[in-house]
């Protein structure tokens, strides 16, 4: 059994991510009482296809709003990376959950080879410069 299992939470810890980064479309950020007083508000960024929501710190928040702009309304739709990422927190080193952005698509379809000209006197072929001597 693991130990992580008997705690239950509606909210994601690092161990959920097993070790490996995630891809997430995000989907609305909602303040919620994170602990057991009123006054302890915190952003709760939710996705489309995951149960739990991501208690944004202020370090994940900054990552996010730089690449996604600082309106959380404007967050849906947009995909991130969730990884695991030990960090010191309060003068001991723990696991937790930090986010980036996800690099671009490279182009999925390669570009065409160059045509074949014919040649001819009207049309001659290009003039090689390029030689192993070097002028200098």
């Amino acid at each position: 059994m693991k130990i992580g299992n008997c705690f239950p939470s509606k909210y994601l810890k690092a161990a959920d991510l097993q070790d490996k980064p995630i891809k997430l479309i995000m989907s609305r950020v909602e303040l919620e009482t994170i602990g057991q007083g009123d006054d302890d508000k915190k952003p709760v960024l939710y996705f489309t296809k995951a149960k739990k929501g991501l208690c944004l710190n202020k370090t994940n928040s900054k990552v996010i709003a730089t690449a996604y702009g600082d309106d959380t309304d404007l967050w849906d739709g947009q995909e991130i990376v969730l990884f695991p990422a030990m960090v010191d927190f309060r003068g001991d080193t723990v696991e937790a959950i930090r986010v980036r952005v996800p690099k671009p698509a490279a182009a999925s379809k390669p570009l065409p080879p160059p045509r074949e000209e014919e040649h001819s006197e009207i049309n001659p072929p290009p003039h090689d410069d390029m030689s192993d001597e070097i002028p200098f």
